[in-house]
């Protein structure tokens, strides 16, 4: 009886060790980097397990884990109505849902933002600015803002809002830029506004990260040069990245040479305080680096990598090289390789085309979708491509006119969570 008491706690450990929640946008050091192990290093025909699917609503919306509960933002494009969902991790049962009006229509409707989940809260922002405090445990509303209409906004930005809320101590960050407005502030228990910036610049789709600056923390956020294809009557300004202090908004640091229309991506820290901005609409990449002179933080120009980038998700930092999937308008690189020093190494263009996906970085592998129908594992390598298994999981059962399939990833307790824009799946990905 004793050896069975201790083997039940000896695996009761092993379980609580490899449980790994993911409560935001990338992940939980906001990298896109996991401490899951034992991934499958190959699988069946038909691809890893499918442990549960959902249905849901058309969207680029992805979703967060925290103690076995998956949080969603879900949208109803034809209703305007958007729908905060919870479920159960390991069944896929929805524990819990609230439903509010969004009125507000763009071109690739749907879900746009990922929430983030806090203890006994999850945030989230909607694709019309609604920003929400809901009880994790219930889903009651505690407080709830509007980032886009108090602040002076009236017409939607091109692509709506999609904001990823920051928790940072007893804050909860997120980005207005709404005419007057530009990062807000507010106490996360209670909703009251503690400081907010001016206006920063051009519409933009980036949500505020913390990034280290010689060890300290630093809010950052990259904004939009002028979307001259949306807006010609507008000034021509190029775009920025701004580091600030994250508990008073004061600026400590800013990059005015980014050029880029449609900027979603936050930055890669890449060691030694330097940082990698990516995006398309043409400006590939940038690498900067902030340093301290005579008590005052200035920004170099490290390099500009025009064949090197992503639209929509920031960057890969791995053993000193950059992993990105590079597809815009114009551009099919795919998934590519880059090192410290902007030496573009290898691209699979399109053999196999990776446009606009989302990949994690877990046990020595990746785990990433293609942005269209398929699910990767591949092992990176400066090297070159090194893939190991493709299942076509997310093939939808509905015309979306030539849509991707953008949405983030989660990966929780050996789990990951994947979606197009009709099924959420549960796919078990560890041995």
């Amino acid at each position: 009886m004793r050896k069975l008491f201790l083997a039940l706690a000896l695996f009761a450990t092993a379980s609580t060790a490899s449980a790994q929640d993911w409560p935001k946008f990338l992940g939980p050091t906001g990298d896109s980097k996991s401490t899951q192990t034992n991934l499958l290093r190959e699988w069946p025909a038909a691809g890893p397990e499918v442990v549960w699917t959902t249905d849901v609503g058309i969207g680029y919306g992805g979703p967060v884990v925290q103690n076995g509960k998956v949080y969603l933002l879900d949208r109803n494009h034809e209703t305007e109505e958007e729908i905060m969902r919870s479920f159960d991790l390991k069944t896929g049962k929805e524990l819990w849902s609230y439903k509010y009006s969004a009125p507000g229509k763009v071109a690739y409707p749907g879900s746009r933002s990922v929430p983030t989940v806090d203890g006994k809260y999850v945030y989230s922002v909607g694709h019309s600015g609604h920003f929400y405090c809901f009880e994790a445990e219930t889903g009651k509303p505690v407080w709830n803002k509007n980032i886009w209409s108090e602040h002076g906004g009236t017409k939607l930005p091109v692509w709506a809002i999609s904001q990823c809320p920051l928790i940072y101590g007893d804050l909860v960050i997120v980005s207005s830029l709404a005419p007057n407005a530009g990062l807000l502030a507010y106490n996360k228990v209670t909703g009251q506004e503690v400081w907010k910036t001016e206006n920063l610049g051009p519409e933009s789709y980036t949500s505020p990260t913390i990034v280290k600056v010689d060890g300290e923390d630093h809010l950052s956020i990259v904004i939009s040069s002028t979307n001259t294809f949306m807006h010609r009557e507008a000034p021509v300004v190029k775009g920025r990245v701004i580091g600030l202090n994250p508990n008073t908004g004061e600026e400590l640091w800013r990059y005015d040479n980014w050029q880029c229309m449609i900027s979603c991506a936050p930055l890669t820290e890449a060691g030694d305080n330097k940082f990698l901005i990516v995006g398309g609409y043409e400006r590939g990449s940038t690498l900067i680096q902030v340093v301290k002179e005579g008590g005052k933080y200035a920004v170099k120009e490290v390099f500009i990598q025009n064949e090197f980038g992503d639209q929509t998700k920031p960057a890969l930092f791995i053993d000193g090289h950059f992993y990105a999937q590079y597809g815009t308008n114009n551009r099919r690189d795919g998934l590519c390789c880059m090192d410290i020093n902007g030496n573009v190494l290898w691209k699979t263009k399109r053999e196999p085309n990776f446009d606009k996906g989302s990949m994690i970085y877990a046990d020595g592998l990746l785990l990433a979708t293609d942005g269209a129908d398929a699910l990767y594992l591949i092992d990176p390598s400066p090297e070159g491509y090194k893939q190991l298994a493709k299942a076509d999981l997310l093939k939808s059962d509905i015309a979306t006119e030539g849509r991707g399939n953008w949405a983030p990833l989660a990966l929780a307790d050996g789990l990951l969570l994947i979606r197009n824009h009709s099924k959420m799946m549960c796919v078990k990905v560890t041995k």
